[in-house]
């Protein structure tokens, strides 16, 4: 299928499983089977996340209704209660945003996003809330504080309203997070032994924007990855690559552990790997001008 790479709009839905390769391939085609949306990578499954990353790209009035599709065979084929990974969750389909690729498509991804919203709470009976720039810059983190449990009670309690679908929670199901936003790399880096969890911890605590050597607009977590022999890693998301490139926060982590090797998670700007260390491997390193071909 042919896209117009001035007039789409692409989506990062994740899922929360890694593991079940028949069950994501099948969301995969979901995402795909109305034949108005194109997935522009392999999706990231990573087990000890217990986690994957979707990226697709439709034209605006188009992509709502190819989320809904890949949500509803998601929520068929993963139960909530039986997830098994590190990455904070609070849903099957976890989060939902759609990304404008410049200033000019913002409006049509802010209202591709409520409709995406409505339709995930009404079609398929989700609470959904809405975070970053639909919601006054509530963020990610603090709908996912203490986790699934800790929403319901903060509902339970009056003290959150989903934006759309019913307040009470299926906790097969969980609830979803829905938003309109710029790029996002996504990006995780892996320690050289000795360095351990406590290490990854330490660093990701001490670089996130509001830590002690905070850098901006960077949100880090340590974690360990049993499926890398306990490998410890830091797990980051770079809100703006113009104020903060890749190469920037590899330098910072390598100030403090040795970094062995880095991977990509879905898609960054060209721009973001702008004095990347060519002597460090980066693992599923792709560009969005490339996936769209310009």
């Amino acid at each position: 299928m042919e896209l117009d790479p001035a007039t789409l709009l692409t989506a990062v839905p994740n899922v929360s499983d890694g593991a079940d390769h028949a069950a994501l391939a099948a969301v995969a085609a979901a995402f795909e089977q109305s034949g108005s949306a194109r997935l522009l990578a392999q999706p990231h499954s990573d087990p000890d996340h217990g986690r994957t990353v979707f990226t697709l790209a439709a034209e605006p009035g188009q992509l709502a209704g190819a989320l809904l599709d890949g949500a509803r065979t998601a929520l068929a084929r993963f139960d909530l209660r039986t997830h098994a990974g590190s990455h904070p969750n609070v849903g099957v389909v976890d989060v939902v945003p759609v990304v404008f690729l410049d200033e000019e498509r913002r409006a049509a991804a802010l209202s591709e996003a409520l409709v995406t919203a409505e339709l995930l709470g009404s079609e398929l009976e989700l609470p959904v809330f809405l975070y970053g720039a639909l919601a006054d810059g509530r963020t990610r983190a603090e709908l996912r504080r203490g986790g699934l449990t800790e929403l319901a009670a903060r509902i339970a309690r009056g003290e959150l309203v989903p934006d759309f679908g019913p307040a009470e929670l299926n906790p097969a199901k969980g609830v979803t997070l829905v938003a309109a936003r710029p790029p996002l790399v996504a990006f995780n880096l892996e320690l050289a032994p000795p360095a351990n969890l406590s290490d990854a911890k330490a660093i990701a605590a001490a670089l996130r924007e509001g830590g002690e050597a905070g850098l901006p607009g960077l949100r880090a977590i340590g974690l360990e990855l049993p499926a890398r022999a306990g490998v410890a890693q830091v797990s980051m998301n770079i809100e703006d690559h113009n104020a903060l490139s890749l190469a920037d926060v590899v330098a910072a982590v390598s100030a403090r552990a040795e970094v062995a090797e880095a991977e990509l998670v879905g898609l960054a700007p060209r721009a973001a790997f702008d004095r990347w260390p060519e002597s460090l491997v980066c693992r599923n390193r792709a560009t969005l001008e490339d996936a769209l071909g310009f």
